[in-house]
């Protein structure tokens, strides 16, 4: 005897008892073994081709386990070179007990139920059973199996009830299947009693082991079916709504093609509309241009009446002398005094070398003010910006005296030394000047009007240097200055602070535009409100 594994040698007055036994049930365990494997490769093939249901993967392992326990009975046939109690105690009792504990788990997996102690109180007891199948003469040995055995059934059973009350699918179904295997092998005992080893014996002890997996197999293949004709129905839905949203969507590009062109069409005419009223904007912008031109040389008139008396009156005069000197010119050479006629002929020179200058002078103002009214041709020059800034100077300052003769002011001109002339547009710049020279005059003229008791002066400077590679214009007056609230809008578009009628609105913003975007320069002020205000204007050399 082998005391571990309760196997005797084979000896030749047993054999042939045991093999007379076993070779009926030898072919029951043939295709029960069969069955188990075709079962497990069924379950295989299920979870390969659906690997979320890990529930076949277990009982294909299930199934395969129990194909080994069963395949002991194959032996049964054959007269081996061992005893039949060592093959099917090694088989049996190592292949049994774990699949019962596969089957268990399994079974609680597919109806998701918790495991508690219970389950594992069944876990200890299978694999008790096992090891108390090795000990060597215990008559309990065979009643410990069949305990375990029927106690995993009822435990499998409880959990299908409980499956079957929550409405699981499949419930019902595998419930009385486990019932039908208790009460199957529980009568296995009697039956062995009445005919033991006879064909209802065999059979019944096969069905008791074959109901459960096969009732699950049938649960799992419905379920797999119905799985596979809901997956069908979903693509076939999915199909349909493809096809719907296809359709869907080449009609939502038609009607987005046709949007996109009556959109085009709509932003063409809308293009051609804002076209038109960008050149009439133009246009406007010309005209106010050109009105500000002449507002500003309209406010110049008496100024330039003014410039242009001084040279006429120095021509009249010396007109009105160098008739005299021709007078007495005639009477001495009547007298035959050559001396005093060569004397007079020298003064006769030189009074008209005056009249030239004071001619070309009032000249030069006519077509400065002509070059002021015409439109900017755009052709920058090499300017004087001192003879620029002084001509302008007195033609503002002038220009409002003729309005108000009662004004008077200090013109106060620091003009930078040897100071490189800009390349810049006559008109343009002389018109920014003149606006600044008007606007500081218009200060101190309101500012005087303030102080009655001759208290206040009114000044008004002008600064030119070279600051790197720039030349500066300083306009500095003592006016009334530019309050802080509006220090940011006087560059705006028609922004004054003058009474209706005296103002456009203009002046500062066509200023900046000319500095700034014709020019390339920059234009800033200080002002303190009620002491005066300056500009700092920088042109690139």
């Amino acid at each position: 005897m082998l005391p571990m594994f309760n196997a005797t040698l084979f000896l030749p007055q047993y054999g042939e008892k045991w093999y007379k036994r076993n070779i009926d049930s030898g072919f029951n365990q043939t295709i029960v073994t069969g069955l188990f494997l075709m079962l497990s490769i069924l379950h295989l093939f299920l979870y390969l081709s659906h690997r979320k249901k890990s529930i076949n993967l277990l009982f294909s392992i299930y199934a395969f386990t129990m194909a080994i326990a069963q395949f002991r009975g194959v032996f049964g046939a054959t007269k081996p070179l061992m005893t039949e109690q060592f093959i099917s105690s090694f088989l049996f009792n190592i292949s049994a007990p774990f699949a019962g504990m596969v089957f268990l788990y399994a079974i609680y997996t597919y109806f998701g139920q918790r495991k508690k102690a219970l389950f594992y109180i069944l876990l200890v007891c299978c694999v008790l059973s096992s090891v108390h199948q090795f000990i060597s003469g215990d008559p309990m040995k065979q009643l410990s199996t069949n305990l375990a055995v029927v106690l995993t059934l009822i435990e499998a059973a409880r959990i299908g009830y409980i499956g079957m009350k929550k409405g699981i699918q499949g419930g019902t179904l595998f419930f009385a299947g486990q019932i039908a295997s208790v009460i199957t092998f529980l009568l296995l005992p009697v039956a062995s009693i009445y005919s033991p080893w006879s064909f209802f014996y065999l059979f019944s002890y096969d069905v008791a082991f074959l109901i459960p997996p096969l009732l699950v197999s049938f649960i799992l293949a419905r379920d797999f079916g119905s799985t596979n004709k809901l997956l069908t129905q979903q693509l076939k839905d999915i199909e349909g709504l493809s096809a719907i949203n296809l359709a869907q969507e080449q009609e939502k590009r038609l009607l987005l093609a046709n949007q996109n062109t009556l959109l085009e069409q709509q932003v063409a005419a809308r293009t051609a509309e804002l076209q038109s009223s960008l050149e009439d904007l133009k246009q406007t912008q010309a005209q106010l241009i050109q009105s500000e031109k002449m507002a500003s040389l309209g406010e110049l008139t008496a100024g330039i009446a003014h410039e242009i008396q001084n040279p006429l009156n120095f021509v009249n005069n010396f007109s009105d002398v160098s008739i005299e000197l021709l007078e007495e010119m005639g009477e001495e050479l009547d007298k035959g005094d050559t001396e005093e006629v060569k004397a007079i002929t020298a003064d006769l020179k030189l009074n008209l070398e005056k009249i030239a200058h004071h001619g070309r002078r009032a000249d030069s103002i006519v077509k400065g003010m002509l070059l002021h009214s015409r439109t900017s041709t755009g052709q920058k020059e090499p300017i004087d910006v001192n003879a620029l800034a002084d001509e302008y100077l007195r033609l503002a300052y002038h220009g409002l005296r003729a309005k108000d003769k009662s004004f008077n002011a200090d013109l106060v001109t620091n003009f930078g030394e040897s100071l490189p002339k800009v390349n810049a547009i006559s008109q343009d710049l002389g018109r920014v000047l003149l606006n600044l020279f008007t606007n500081a005059f218009y200060a101190t003229q309101q500012k005087s009007k303030q102080f009655t008791d001759g208290s206040y002066k009114p000044v008004v400077e002008v600064n030119t240097l070279q600051q790197d590679n720039s030349v500066q214009i300083i306009v500095r007056d003592n006016g009334t200055g530019i309050p802080d609230a509006i220090k940011d809008k006087i560059l705006q578009p028609f922004f004054t602070t003058k009474p209706t009628g005296e103002g456009t609105g203009l002046g500062l913003s066509l200023s900046y535009d000319i500095v700034v975007k014709v020019h390339n320069g920059t234009i800033n002020i200080e002002s303190t409100e009620g002491e005066g205000c300056t500009f700092f204007i920088n042109i690139p050399l």
